[in-house]
């Protein structure tokens, strides 16, 4: 096992999501997970009962003893509430996980439609997390939200990507999925650097084509996704592999899925018992 990622997310009680899904992917794929839980959801396939948030100071508490002690390769966040949550987490990153590649997932609403970031939090996300993140992962609706525009086809998403970069985060992929179609594109752009761009993509774009899957097993899809590919950057992989090999964990994890559920159902985290190629 190589590879520290500090998970900093809520809990998901039914299992398929958030800190749950986080672990057992970064697990599956051969790496260590730490957590900071940002708070606690009564949730299962079919939405999110209640929310029971985790004080901020608290938070980066958590967040300072395991980077004091274990340390980590990676920092993925996912569910961070509100401004003062965001305000704190950076504040700890700046402070002592600066040398970590910070991956931002950008939960803002669960797949049952419960709003998981408040609404006078978007500002703190933009202005606070997107500068430092690494990575930005938001899927349509997220990135939507954080535009200000209407994404309706691979070419908007090729301009909202841009526009999300401007933000500040070193790259951005932003996940189609909620797009119709057979074919699922997700679009990675990423900040200019030497030689084919900063992060090793070709003209500071590339797209990531997939035939779809038709599941109902989507439930923790943007969590699993963000970690795996947390995974492979603390395990020293350039992003495009990392990315790569995240997307082929993901999609087999919705193809053998176990079932569970009334609603949007769990991956299968496990279809593998060594570390995915």
């Amino acid at each position: 096992m190589k590879g520290r990622v500090l998970i900093v997310a809520g809990s998901d009680s039914g299992g398929g999501a958030g800190i749950q899904a986080d672990l057992k992917a970064v697990t599956a794929l051969d790496a260590f997970g730490a957590t900071a839980i940002t708070a606690l959801t009564a949730q299962n396939t079919r939405g999110v009962d209640a929310v029971f948030p985790v004080p901020p100071d608290f938070i980066g508490r958590q967040m300072e003893v395991v980077l004091d002690d274990i340390g980590a390769d990676a920092i993925k966040t996912g569910m961070l509430h509100s401004a003062e949550v965001i305000d704190e987490v950076a504040r700890v990153y700046e402070r002592l996980g600066r040398g970590a590649p910070l991956v931002v997932d950008p939960v803002m609403v669960a797949k049952g439609g419960a709003r998981l970031l408040k609404s006078d939090a978007e500002g703190a996300l933009r202005a606070r997390l997107l500068p430092l993140a690494a990575l930005l992962t938001p899927n349509i609706p997220e990135a939507e939200a954080l535009t200000g525009v209407v994404i309706d086809s691979v070419d908007a998403m090729r301009s909202a990507a841009a526009q999300l970069l401007a933000m500040g985060p070193r790259a951005v992929l932003l996940k189609g999925g909620h797009l119709p179609g057979a074919t699922v594109v997700d679009v990675l752009r990423a900040a200019p650097g030497p030689g084919p761009g900063a992060s090793g993509v070709p003209e500071g774009e590339q797209l990531f084509e997939d035939a779809r899957i038709e599941t109902r097993a989507t439930h923790g899809t943007g969590c699993t996704l963000a970690s795996a590919i947390a995974a492979g950057l603390a395990q020293g992989l350039a992003l495009v592999p990392a990315i790569g090999r995240a997307r082929r964990y993901l999609r087999e994890a919705m193809r053998s899925a176990p079932g569970l559920g009334q609603g949007h159902g769990p991956l299968n985290h496990a279809h593998t018992a060594r570390p995915f190629p």
